[in-house]
């Protein structure tokens, strides 16, 4: 009989991120707390990235030659990670069921107690450099290929005056003010909405951009701008009727 060739559908790949990096930032937060946000929490966060995609249910797991832990992700779609030195060790990956690319990760770093339209910009300083430290960044052409040349995905990016690290508030923003004490200022438009607004290389960028489902709501904050202290309040002025993150 003439042989038979059984073929089968490859699932594509997963989203993964290094299990070791993510401890880093981890080590990172517990290290620079004190000096940026002394009353802050830090967790990860789960976002979709195209259309259709569900979060909500995601199974998200560490994963390595002997080790599968199960990570509990909260309704709200965040998660903190456990440590374990077999997972160390063994090079393990923090992986949902989601393949590449159809969702995105950041680091949440918030002090409780601020009004639901308020960040603290100490928060979003640390937030950037765990980030980057646990290695979740975006892919904008248009800064990623300078930023791995120069920084390879190091915390001390955040410190540049004109870093491009992608917030993403709970809902559509029409714009941002930063507050420190009586001064008041507003964000310019080309901090908003990934500074896309005219830009003609819109649809070039945006299917590498893990902002792509959540375009009005990002912003880029002054990090390295001394003149802002870390007390400093960023207040949202939302879309009226917006919902929140999909």
């Amino acid at each position: 009989m003439p042989p038979v060739t059984v073929s089968a559908a490859r699932s594509p790949p997963a989203v993964e991120k290094s299990y070791p990096r993510m401890v880093r930032a981890m080590d990172l937060f517990e290290r620079e707390r004190a000096l940026r946000a002394p009353q802050a929490v830090l967790r990860f966060e789960l976002l979709p990235r195209q259309p259709g995609v569900n979060v909500d249910d995601v199974d998200l797991n560490i994963v390595s030659a002997g080790t599968v832990i199960p990570v509990p992700v909260a309704p709200d779609r965040s998660f903190t990670l456990p440590r374990d030195p077999r997972a160390l060790r063994e090079n393990a990956v923090v992986t949902p069921d989601r393949a590449v690319r159809s969702m995105t990760w950041r680091a949440q770093v918030r002090t409780p107690g601020l009004p639901a339209n308020t960040r603290r910009l100490g928060d979003l300083r640390l937030e950037c450099r765990v980030g980057m430290e646990a290695g979740l960044i975006s892919e904008k052409p248009t800064w990623a290929g300078r930023l791995g040349a120069l920084l390879t995905d190091t915390p001390a990016y955040c410190d540049s005056e004109d870093n491009r690290y992608m917030f993403f508030a709970d809902r559509p923003i029409f714009g941002v003010t930063l507050v420190a004490g009586e001064r008041r200022e507003a964000l310019p438009v080309r901090r908003l909405w990934a500074g896309a607004l005219g830009d003609e290389r819109l649809r070039e960028w945006l299917p590498h951009c893990d902002c792509a489902m959540l375009l009005d709501r990002t912003y880029y904050a002054p990090l390295g701008d001394a003149r802002w202290p870390d007390e400093t309040r960023v207040v949202f002025d939302f879309m009226q009727g917006a919902a929140h993150a999909p």
